[in-house]
């Protein structure tokens, strides 16, 4: 099998399980490994995308369990594409209609969060918080990690409108606003992968974490780290 070397290059630090599942998808949606075919082996794919074997198994699961790719033992098993352009696995009406809806393209609104939020997270560091504004920053941090599938895109939502708000801004705090509600028409027309939300909640912590120590260029590292994961898993599902 003649792999792309493009695609299946090393991931960069920091999103190494969001980052796989782009490459992966990437692959199979470009036909590099078409329908049917097996994916490389787990320890040559591992090496080729530089993460650990078990970060690889958690992306081919959750790929598995949005129905991209199918697992198959014995002597000639391994890992199958299992996606067909014409029946992607999520629903096709609902992506068709945000694809169909979008005034602009996704780079587009993904480059405009992280200059937001980003710029959000820098300018909540650099201030002095209130008392009020630390623990309703804590709270909602603790409500987004107590959440379940139902509820996490409305409290995940909550917890970054809560980072602009504390800026001080109004115009920031509305402009991120409005973005969001772009993201998540977005982020709706995809499956939520548990290992991506486990690793959401990590993230969060060390961006709540740097604000309230008042760390505005660790803050506005965390955060860019953060939303990078999330467009990773945007350009693979939607591109």
């Amino acid at each position: 099998m003649n792999i792309d070397h493009t695609v299946f290059r090393p991931v960069r630090s920091g999103n190494a399980f969001e980052e796989a599942v782009e490459r992966i998808l990437q692959a199979i949606k470009l036909g590099i490994v078409p329908t049917g075919e097996r994916l490389p082996p787990e320890r040559e794919l591992a090496t080729r995308l530089g993460v650990s074997r078990m970060t690889l198994r958690e992306a081919i699961r959750a790929l598995q369990q949005a129905g991209y790719v199918e697992s198959r033992r014995g002597r000639f098993g391994g890992t199958f594409v299992a996606y067909r352009a014409s029946a992607a696995p999520h629903d096709p009406d609902a992506l068709a209609k945000v694809v169909a809806s979008m005034s602009t393209d996704l780079d587009d609104v993904l480059t405009y969060r992280c200059v937001l939020e980003v710029g959000a997270a820098r300018a909540a560091a650099a201030r002095t918080l209130t008392a009020q504004e630390r623990d309703h920053l804590v709270t909602i941090q603790a409500e987004v990690e107590g959440s379940d599938e139902g509820t996490h895109r409305q409290l995940d939502s909550r917890l970054h409108l809560a980072v602009a708000e504390i800026t001080g801004s109004p115009s920031l705090a509305a402009a991120v606003a409005d973005n969001r509600m772009r993201v998540n028409e977005l982020l709706d027309a995809i499956p939520l992968l548990q290992h991506n939300i486990e690793h959401s909640h990590t993230q969060h912590r060390g961006i709540v974490q740097a604000i309230l120590s008042g760390n505005a260029e660790r803050a506005a590292t965390a955060m860019a780290e953060h939303l990078e994961g999330t467009a990773a898993l945007l350009r693979g599902f939607l591109s």
